[in-house]
């Protein structure tokens, strides 16, 4: 399945009796090497299936599991995106907290901050964050909750901090369209410099146990739902 197919069953109300078992034919393939898409370890503290990237449009498996330690984050989990984004989930309780986002007047007022706002310019399995000295206050504003088989959009832009309730794991199935004009930012300390942060693989064995327990976990939440056809490869050909 493609973006555009996934994003119509999920405008059509259909994608709890499709999506569940596409992805876990997804999460077998990877976790039986029969499909090269990597499982990454992004700082946001899940694991990143990118099943699609072409273009402006994009498809992912978010997964938040026990299996797989977070990578490190150098700046916060407070970030906004460059892109709409448009989530299906696939079990869990997914909470996303807005975040009112206040700039500093000038100079008298620096001591007020408490985070700046960083560029994140990537680049392969590359981040640079980029230290724009633009000092920040935030404070948490409206929260919305999102339980399996629901769906929920963020517009490019809104700073948000994602948490996961009830257990704390979930998977999510992420479409994102990119908008023009936008970038990826993110809120970190005051004092951090411009760097650079390589996303990584996780242990390959840690890798296969959480997709398995992921696909597990589908099955569970989805016990009635049929084979859906194979996810496309990273250049986005169906396979």
């Amino acid at each position: 399945m493609r973006y555009e197919d996934i994003r119509r069953e999920i405008d059509a109300g259909t994608a709890a009796r499709t999506l569940p078992a596409w992805a876990r034919g997804v999460l077998d393939d990877v976790a039986a090497g029969r499909s090269p898409v990597p499982a990454l370890r992004h700082p946001l503290g899940f694991v990143c299936l990118p099943v699609e990237r072409e273009g402006d449009f994009g498809v992912c498996l978010h997964i938040w599991t026990p299996e797989v330690s977070p990578a490190p984050s150098t700046t916060s989990l407070v970030h906004c995106h460059s892109w709409d984004l448009l989530s299906f989930v696939l079990y869990g309780t997914v909470r996303n907290v807005r975040m009112d986002i206040r700039a500093n007047a000038g100079a008298e007022s620096q001591g007020d901050a408490t985070q700046q706002i960083f560029e994140v310019v990537s680049q392969g399995d590359v981040d640079e964050l980029r230290a724009t000295g633009r000092a920040v206050r935030y404070a948490p504003g409206r929260s919305s909750a999102h339980r399996t088989g629901e769906s929920y959009t963020l517009p490019a832009g809104v700073f948000h901090t994602t948490l996961i309730e009830d257990g704390k794991e979930a998977a999510t199935v992420a479409l994102g369209r990119q908008t023009p004009g936008g970038g990826d930012l993110s809120l970190g300390p005051l004092d951090t410099p411009t760097h650079r942060v390589h996303r990584a693989r996780s242990d390959h064995a840690d890798t296969v146990r959480a997709l398995r327990r992921s696909a597990r976990s589908i099955a569970s939440a989805h016990p009635s739902r049929a084979p859906a056809p194979s996810a496309p490869d990273p250049a986005g050909k169906a396979r």
